[in-house]
């Protein structure tokens, strides 16, 4: 198998599964139900629209400047517009094959700053795992926020002798897994354990970090403005000004566990939002509207923002 076929591979499969899901998502819908959601589009206010991609834009800004610590914790001194047009650009990479953003970064930051790209590579990696560690406590609050809701549905679909199945399942899973993990010398576990190790490397020299406490600042403020160009997005709507902040962060939660899945959540994003917020008894076709209008608005300043990044860097670096 060539690169190119790789690489035609990695971008076709995503992308065949978000057209698939809106295939599934719109095939699905009455003719009363489309003509809802576009009479959504048409009376939306897009003044709230526009106020969520200006609050985005604070996130591009927050995610440059933690890059930036942790540059100048490994002895380079990058930059800023280098280290911010590259992080737009990796946006709209993140479009076409999902997480690649995150190489073209290393990328561009090599080419421009002439930092080695495992370098580079090596605090892009470690800050989506801080990433994730963030997300988890907002995906935990959700869940605590919606606890009773949760647990009554589950327990209206699935009765308790299942439950136990599935749960011993998983535990056994577990064990074999870590039987494997600690005893087994195979090649792949071998490179995954030699993996985790630099990442856990990576990890710990943000403790060591100068300015750790700047950098874990922009971890949760980057999350927290994610957070609030979602909010913001409901007053666009009548229909959803109302709806209250718990759904509203639980919508957040999956919605940004949706965006990885397929090119920038292509499909899956309107798709995710609708099943949570109908698990809410909000109607079906004002969740699509809502998940569609939130993920095009911000679809677009991805591609124009990355677009325009990707033109001003070989000119500002020109000598």
């Amino acid at each position: 198998m060539t690169i190119s076929f790789k690489k035609i591979i990695s971008l076709a499969i995503p992308l065949i599964i978000g057209i698939a899901i809106i295939y599934y998502q719109f095939s699905t819908l009455t003719q009363e139900q489309l003509k809802t959601i576009e009479s959504c589009f048409k009376k939306a206010d897009y003044f709230y629209v526009f106020l969520s991609l200006v609050i985005a834009l604070f996130g591009y800004w927050s995610r440059s400047y933690r890059w930036k610590y942790a540059l100048n914790h490994l002895g380079y001194k990058t930059n800023f517009y280098n280290d911010f047009l590259s992080v737009c650009v990796s946006y709209l990479v993140n479009l076409t094959i999902p997480r690649s953003g995150e190489v073209s970064r290393a990328v561009l930051l090599k080419k421009y700053e002439n930092v080695p790209f495992d370098k580079g590579f090596g605090t892009i990696v470690a800050e989506r795992l801080v990433d994730l560690l963030v997300f988890f406590i907002f995906f935990i609050f959700a869940f605590v926020l919606q606890f009773d809701k949760l647990y009554s549905f589950l327990s209206s679909n699935i009765s308790f002798p299942n439950l136990i199945i599935v749960a011993c399942f998983l535990a056994i899973s577990f064990v074999v897994l870590l039987y494997f993990w600690i005893y087994s010398n195979h090649k792949i576990i071998l490179n995954l354990k030699q993996k985790l190790a630099g990442l856990t490397e990576g990890m710990l020299s943000i403790i060591k970090m100068k300015d750790k406490w700047k950098y874990i600042f922009h971890s949760f403020f980057l999350w927290f403005v994610y957070l609030a160009m979602f909010f913001v997005s409901f007053y666009a709507l009548p229909e959803t000004q109302n709806i209250p902040f718990d759904i509203i962060l639980m919508g957040f939660v999956f919605g940004s566990l949706a965006i990885g899945f397929t090119n920038g959540g292509l499909g899956a994003y309107p798709l995710a939002i609708a099943m949570v917020f109908s698990l809410f008894g909000i109607q079906r076709e004002i969740s699509i509207a809502f998940g569609w209008l939130v993920w095009t608005s911000q679809t677009i300043l991805t591609i124009i923002i990355g677009l325009v990044a990707y033109l001003l860097l070989p000119i500002i670096n020109k000598k």
